[in-house]
């Protein structure tokens, strides 16, 4: 690392953090949350699976199923450059807004479920009330975030 950039040791225990975070608030792998914070902090931000592997001391064989699941999930990008068979991965500066939207579409779906079993049950019964209850803090949510403008905090518009 050059002189500007922070300490290994402090950096992996970011990388940690990030893995914990995941963990506990999305039930993510600590694996898949290790890979998400090296690509976070990482320089270059383009690492192969063997760079990644190293850095965060995790086996190829984990390291390519959880790259599976972030890449499937929007995280993360996998790329080639001209003339090599090595992956490259990445994390863009859109992913955070790719995953966030898929989030709120779920939103939206799930509140439609729950209208679909409100109909179902019949508009006055105790089971309706239950679904409403779903339905309503999903109805909440969708539009509370889908009416919001993104604010814009990428490195270029700084």
């Amino acid at each position: 690392m050059a002189e500007s950039d922070p300490e290994p040791d402090r950096v992996l225990e970011w990388v940690e953090r990030v893995a914990m975070f995941f963990a506990t608030e999305y039930g993510v792998p600590p694996i898949s949350g290790r890979i998400l914070g090296w690509l976070m902090i990482c320089d270059p931000a383009e690492q192969s699976a063997g760079q990644i592997a190293d850095a965060i001391g995790a086996s190829r064989a984990s390291l390519a199923t959880n790259m599976r699941v972030l890449t499937d999930a929007g995280f993360v990008r996998r790329r080639t450059k001209p003339g090599e068979r090595t992956n490259y991965y990445r994390v863009d500066d859109d992913s955070w807004e790719i995953v966030v939207r898929r989030r709120l579409a779920s939103l939206v779906a799930f509140r439609d479920v729950a209208a679909d079993g409100m109909d179902l049950a019949g508009s006055g019964s105790a089971r309706a009330q239950r679904l409403r209850a779903a339905h309503d803090v999903y109805d909440w949510m969708a539009k509370r975030f889908t009416d919001e403008p993104l604010s814009s905090t990428r490195a270029g518009d700084r």
